[in-house]
């Protein structure tokens, strides 16, 4: 952690404030500070490893809107995120265990976000933020809340409903299932999100197996059937079936309608 900034620190700092700029690129110090490219460099090292700046790719770094007071500083999620697919010219959504914090459907706060986004994959880390990017086709992002933050840029999340959907597509990735259904039952069952939104999002951004399971779940339920016909009108005839939670074995009476394995001792 850097406690103290030298003179060539201080000028950078003072550059970026007069100038209102939250990034600041390999090249751009040259003339204004009148350095060398290797000055330039050493420079952003020292304060990228000293936590006083954040490096978002090589060549890219976000700099704090204010110095701060003999600590390490790092931008927010929202921030970093914002700047890491500006840079890239792509949208964002955050989903997943985040996703599931923010609307209060789990109390754990994850160490890691996830974001669903249409240009990188693989895992990035940005001052003390820590990403998982799942790239996907720029026709999965939507249905989104944005949320205002103190530095001054929108927190993109999965909307309630389409969270929820999340939970049971990438199941897999986001140890979704069974847990989803309760928090589709509790949900639907208070009102806060409605029945035929969850259909209406599963048919957009689910799979089959999405549409199949949540079909299941909404009839069981006793939903509207003007919702479950809305899912079954996009499934297509088949004897193969899944099972209710992936990854048990497949073994429990079986819904002819949904195709789906009843494979729980206890109702999910």
């Amino acid at each position: 952690m850097k406690q103290s900034l030298g003179p060539l620190e201080r000028r950078l700092f003072a550059w970026t404030q007069l100038r209102r700029q939250r990034t600041v690129r390999t090249g751009e110090l040259l003339e204004p500070l009148g350095l060398t490219a290797l000055q330039e460099r050493e420079l952003f090292r020292r304060l990228a490893r000293g936590g006083m700046i954040a490096r978002v790719r090589p060549g890219l770094y976000l700099v704090p809107e204010r110095l701060p007071l003999g600590g390490a500083w790092s931008p927010g999620e929202a921030l970093a995120l914002a700047t890491l697919m500006a840079d890239r010219g792509g949208r964002y959504q955050v989903t997943g265990p985040r996703a599931f914090n923010f609307h209060g459907f789990d109390s754990q706060v994850a160490q890691r976000s996830c974001a669903y986004n249409d240009r990188i994959s693989g895992r990035r880390r940005i001052g003390a933020i820590e990403l998982d990017l799942v790239r996907v086709a720029g026709d999965r992002l939507g249905d989104t809340v944005e949320v205002a933050t103190a530095e001054g840029v929108a927190a993109i999340y999965s909307s309630r409903a389409r969270t929820l959907i999340d939970a049971v597509y990438d199941w897999s990735r986001f140890d979704g299932l069974p847990r989803a259904y309760d928090w589709i039952r509790a949900e639907v069952g208070n009102g806060r999100v409605r029945a035929d939104e969850l259909a209406r999002l599963a048919v957009r951004y689910g799979d089959v197996a999405t549409r199949r399971r949540l079909g299941a779940l909404l009839e069981r339920e006793g939903a509207a059937e003007s919702a479950t016909r809305r899912l079954e009108r996009t499934l297509a005839r088949t004897s193969s079936t899944i099972p209710w939670i992936p990854g048990r074995p497949k073994r429990g009476s079986v819904d002819r309608r949904w195709g789906v394995v009843w494979n729980e001792r206890e109702r999910a």
